[in-house]
């Protein structure tokens, strides 16, 4: 890697994980008025809403570790494609937060830095596992955003729509993924992802 695109993909970490997110595309739950929740509820849905920052962030370190190691240049730009994208759930999960008087993880650091990680051992493995590893994510964050639909409290709409979005493009990003030759990963590997996504959300909830 030249320093110029180190110097570049060091301020795309910086930025990720300390400035703010900005979306070019509209709020998804902006028509909805603020739902009137309980002190216990509103809670709840900052935990909830946490955690799909935190996610998004993972997501950010991911695709760049990936990206720096793919071989293929029409994966590279798949994987910028939804990195782009997955910026702007960062962003609507960021105004979320600050809507409901949240705040995002103080561990947003650490989680970008063991998702980077991951990203760059998966590159390194190939293109069609690497791909696979994005879709197996892909299809992981989609069941998580599932349980989050049903969690979440039905008058908060706000988080709600933005949940649901979240989810349509997750479910986008699995299947360009699977088109550019995706392999399916073992078992044991799916297994190991969903323990440490397990971790990662029930420390991010609180922490």
């Amino acid at each position: 890697m030249s320093p110029e695109q180190l110097i570049v993909e060091f301020d795309r970490a910086v930025r990720t994980v300390f400035a703010p997110a900005r979306s070019q595309r509209r709020f998804p739950g902006e028509n909805h008025p603020e739902a009137e929740l309980a002190e216990q509820e509103r809670a709840h849905v900052c935990g909830l809403m946490r955690v799909n920052h935190v996610g998004e962030i993972c997501a950010q370190a991911l695709y760049q570790g990936q990206a720096l190691t793919s071989r293929d240049p029409s994966v590279r730009e798949s994987l910028r494609s939804a990195a782009d994208e997955e910026t702007e759930h960062l962003a609507w999960t960021e105004q979320r937060l600050a809507e409901l008087g949240g705040r995002k993880s103080l561990l947003n650091p650490l989680w970008y830095t063991c998702a980077l990680s991951m990203g760059l051992i998966a590159g390194r493995l190939g293109d069609e596992w690497n791909l696979g590893f994005l879709a197996e994510t892909e299809r992981q964050v989609e069941a998580h955003l599932d349980s989050h639909l049903e969690f979440l409290p039905e008058q908060d709409l706000r988080s709600r729509e933005v949940v649901d979005q979240m989810r349509i493009d997750e479910i986008r990003h699995a299947e360009a993924a699977v088109n550019l030759g995706a392999a399916e990963l073992p078992a044991p590997i799916k297994a190991a992802m969903k323990l440490a996504a397990k971790v990662m959300t029930a420390t991010a909830y609180r922490v």
